[in-house]
């Protein structure tokens, strides 16, 4: 599939979930935000048949996205649907990390092939102030947690005040 521009587009994003366990003053207002209704979003089994159909087009690459996807009940189960999907090769992750420690080796094992982690600040107490509440520490944690399941990590990072304490 091209684009209008004549660029080969292969690579699929998909949004498994509004949800996040944090909110970052960047990303999402402390309250006030109203949430998809469970019975509005895609099932598992609803989003490897889109994935599927992208894949019948030519797209070889998917990148799993949120709100924090590791919210998305089901998300290993997700991961293997995809990865036996012919013509799929890579399955990527953009995560803020918090939720990876405990999962990243399972989640290696299903067929995820890399990880984005956002990572804005390694100071414990502007990380508290960007993430309303977050603690590095679990990020971090995540983090290492995917090294050592054998994943690249490429970082995420928003520059701002805030974080940065400038």
């Amino acid at each position: 599939m091209f684009d209008s521009f004549g660029r080969n587009i292969h690579y699929l994003r998909v949004s498994v979930t509004d949800r996040c366990n944090l909110r970052c003053t960047y990303c999402m207002p402390e309250e006030g935000v109203p949430f998809v209704p469970h019975e509005r979003i895609l099932s598992l089994e609803q989003i490897a048949l889109v994935v599927g159909a992208a894949a019948g087009l030519g797209f070889d690459k998917v990148r799993l996205t949120g709100g924090e996807p590791l919210v998305r009940k089901g998300l290993p189960q997700l991961v293997s649907m995809i990865s036996g999907i012919p013509g799929i090769v890579t399955i990527g992750m953009t995560t803020n990390g918090t939720l990876l420690a405990p999962v990243a080796a399972e989640l290696r094992r299903r067929g995820l092939s890399s990880v984005n982690v956002s990572l804005d600040t390694l100071d414990p107490e502007r990380y508290a102030l960007v993430t309303r509440g977050g603690d590095v520490r679990d990020a971090v944690a995540g983090i290492r947690a995917a090294r050592l399941a054998g994943f690249p990590v490429k970082l995420n990072v928003v520059v701002d005040s805030t974080a940065s304490g400038g």
